[in-house]
């Protein structure tokens, strides 16, 4: 075993046995290089990585290569998920040396940790148009030694590089509805009109943008946006990106029409997907998203929940060394197990003799249920009966298969990420289990993940390590913030303003009136990194942004209004460029440009009156919804309001205007869509 052995990531324990001397990130390891004058291997990936697995079998696990990077480099393996702020830092390295940048991850260091050679995935011989990774070792080793000038001329401007994060961020000018109308045009103009999501393969789901397209439609009114989140949605849904065995979506699409997965499902993916299956449901009131949402839910809570709270990050993409063997299907296995409905389930899921991978079956939809159920000569509610029993019936034959591995630690990003969709799916859907599950999620982050104000990054087998980053603190505020909206217990309001007083104190800099996304405090890199675009996850500046508004609004806090303000201002002009990139900050856009729509429900929890009132709000489509509930008045969104006729009362607000007080939940239900829609739908009755 190398110095792998005593981590606790499950990827670096996959490499805890390889005969290459690996060392985890550490200062032990950067002295050893200085003390040698030898350069650093850096391999950065992750446990669900397909291509890391093809990388370690070819080249980690071969012992002459490894025995060729242990005389050459001292060799350092970073897991990204535990460490984004090293895996940011070098990213941008790779991206700029290369054009292009992925996972594995391998990178060339000074002993000072600065980058002067980089790629991703090498192979084991020269092939794919790329050198094979042993004449890389040896050239990039040799260039360390007799070329020594050079590449600390290299490392020079990668130092410039980095020297852009640190400049002060600059506002563009107050955000306008124009450039929200014109990001959102641009990214519908990269819809695949024929298979939904955006251009061509490879194809990510892209939820954030879906999700901003959706509160555009909501605030303008046009359709071709909310068909586009709809659409794209349903054909994800009905594809091979889309366990339709047992639920959740896999990371990407190969192809262009969601048929042929990468097949590693990732926490946040579905954390995302999910609840914009919750936004889209309470706008669609579609039957086929309310079963993809409740699916991708149980099956988050079914495989991906630890028993004593939190959730995992990942399900692998490989079982018995192949790719999705776990998830496909031969002709034979489900006529033996559908038996006089095979035809049909067959139909409907595109399965065929031949297969569409590999000569087995991914199961898709590709064409309507409604299209199956007709040439058949079913009612379609017949067909859906036979599908639902025949899914529990392949789940149960399917267990018994050698599963993906799970890499079982929990980070509190992510966590916050998916205890907020649960919340929020909770809420939307009336659903008693979901509620307390996110309860029951929710406060074992804030036992295990929180510790005086201060949010650490991972939990695994009971052991918490690690600082947290912007994303973390932002994430899990968030999360607090929904479960409040959803219990009403100002419990998890106090935790997400404490949350929340943290993320200013530790990641706002004066210097650069910014964010950046490691504590003050933190482990010093070559740079402190700063990332601003939205990429798997939001971004830590987008999330902290939106945690500024919505409590601010909350609250009554002009500070943190204006700061939130000024984090989307300072991103103005690449907003406009590159909207794509921004998906999550266009949507907190939508709420700093238009403002929140406000409701103040006042009453006692377990009144009908009141309990009808809350549940009108919760279901309804409000994407820029900030909530107030009870008889506190402490709360500023509550104070000096009261009950009619000693009956509970809603208080409905936007831009300074507010709604007459009602009682009566139909009546609040049109001041709702008033408030969160189109100006032009018409005036409300207002107090100034």
């Amino acid at each position: 075993m190398n110095a792998l052995a005593g981590e606790t990531s499950p990827y670096l324990l996959q490499h805890a046995n390889n005969p290459v001397d690996w060392q985890p990130w550490g200062e032990a390891a950067f002295a050893r290089a200085r003390a040698e004058d030898k350069p650093i291997l850096l391999s950065i990936g992750y446990a669900a990585c397909h291509w890391c697995h093809v990388m370690a079998h070819e080249s980690f696990e071969d012992p002459a290569t490894a025995q060729l990077m242990n005389e050459l480099f001292v060799n350092i393996k970073v897991d990204r998920e535990e460490r984004p702020d090293i895996d940011a830092i070098y990213m941008s390295a790779v991206q700029a040396m290369t054009g292009q940048g992925g996972w594995p991850m391998t990178m060339f260091l000074t002993p000072e940790g600065v980058p002067y050679h980089g790629g991703t995935y090498y192979p084991p011989t020269d092939r794919y148009g790329m050198l094979s990774f042993v004449r890389v070792l040896r050239s990039v080793a040799d260039a360390y030694r007799t070329r020594h000038g050079d590449v600390m001329e290299t490392a020079k401007r990668v130092r410039g590089l980095y020297a852009a994060a640190q400049q002060a961020a600059v506002s563009a000018g107050e955000l306008t509805a124009a450039q929200l109308d014109s990001a959102a045009r641009a990214i519908a103009a990269r819809y695949d009109a024929r298979n939904g999501g955006f251009e061509g393969a490879p194809k990510f789901p892209q939820s954030m943008a879906l999700d901003f397209l959706l509160r555009h439609w909501k605030r303008n009114g046009a359709p071709r946006e909310l068909e586009i989140a709809r659409d794209s949605l349903v054909k994800m849904a009905r594809g091979g990106i889309y366990d339709q065995v047992g639920g959740g979506f896999h990371r990407y699409s190969v192809d262009d029409h969601w048929l042929v997965p990468h097949f590693e499902k990732m926490l946040y993916d579905n954390a995302l997907l999910s609840r914009l299956g919750v936004h889209l449901w309470q706008v669609t009131r579609d039957p086929e998203i309310e079963r993809v949402t409740r699916e991708t839910f149980d099956w988050a809570l079914r495989e991906m929940a630890a028993p004593s709270g939190g959730f995992y990050s990942s399900l692998d993409a490989d079982s018995e060394g192949q790719e999705g063997k776990f998830y496909v299907w031969s002709a034979e296995e489900l006529d033996a197990l559908l038996f006089e409905n095979a035809p049909v389930l067959r139909e409907l899921w595109g399965a065929s003799t031949s297969g569409n991978f590999e000569g087995r079956n991914i199961l898709h939809v590709p064409r309507s249920p409604a299209e199956v159920a007709k040439t058949h000569g079913v009612a379609l509610e017949e067909l859906e009966a036979l599908a639902s029993s025949a899914r529990i019936t392949l789940w149960s034959a399917r267990e018994a298969r050698v599963h993906p591995a799970r890499d079982d630690k929990i980070l509190a990003g992510w966590n916050g990420l998916m205890v907020r969709a649960l919340a929020d799916g909770a809420r939307a859907f009336d659903d008693a289990r979901w509620r307390a599950e996110a309860v029951r999620h929710g406060d074992f982050l804030f036992l295990q993940l929180v510790r005086d104000g201060r949010v650490m990054r991972v939990h695994k087998d009971g052991v918490t390590k690690g600082a947290g980053f912007l994303e973390d603190y932002a994430a899990v505020a968030l999360a607090a913030l929904s479960l409040y909206e959803l219990t009403l217990d100002e419990r998890w309001l106090a935790r997400a303003r404490e949350l929340n007083e943290s993320t200013v104190r530790l990641f706002w800099d004066d210097t650069i009136s910014g964010f950046f996304d490691t504590a003050h405090d933190a482990e010093s890199l070559i740079a402190r990194p700063r990332e601003l675009t939205d990429n798997a996850v939001p971004a830590g500046n987008s999330l902290a942004a939106e945690l500024l508004l919505r409590l601010g609004d909350l609250m009554g806090n002009e500070v943190d209004i204006k700061r939130g303000k000024w984090v989307l201002e300072s991103l103005g002009e690449p907003l406009a460029r590159y909207p794509s990139a921004f998906g999550y900050a266009l949507g907190v856009a939508e709420l700093a440009v238009h403002g929140a729509t406000e409701v103040a429900i006042v009453g006692t929890e377990g009144e009908p009156g009141f309990d009808a009132l809350v549940r009108e709000t919760a279901s309804r489509y409000l994407p820029s919804l900030v909530l107030a509930a009870g008889s506190n008045g402490s709360i500023p969104l509550l104070r000096g309001r009261g009950l009619i006729d000693g009956n509970a009362a809603a208080y409905v607000c936007r831009s300074f205007a507010c709604d007459a007080p009602t009682a009566d939940p139909r009546t609040l239900g049109a001041q709702l869509e008033r408030a969160a829609g189109p100006p032009d739908r018409g005036e409300s009755s207002s107090d100034k």
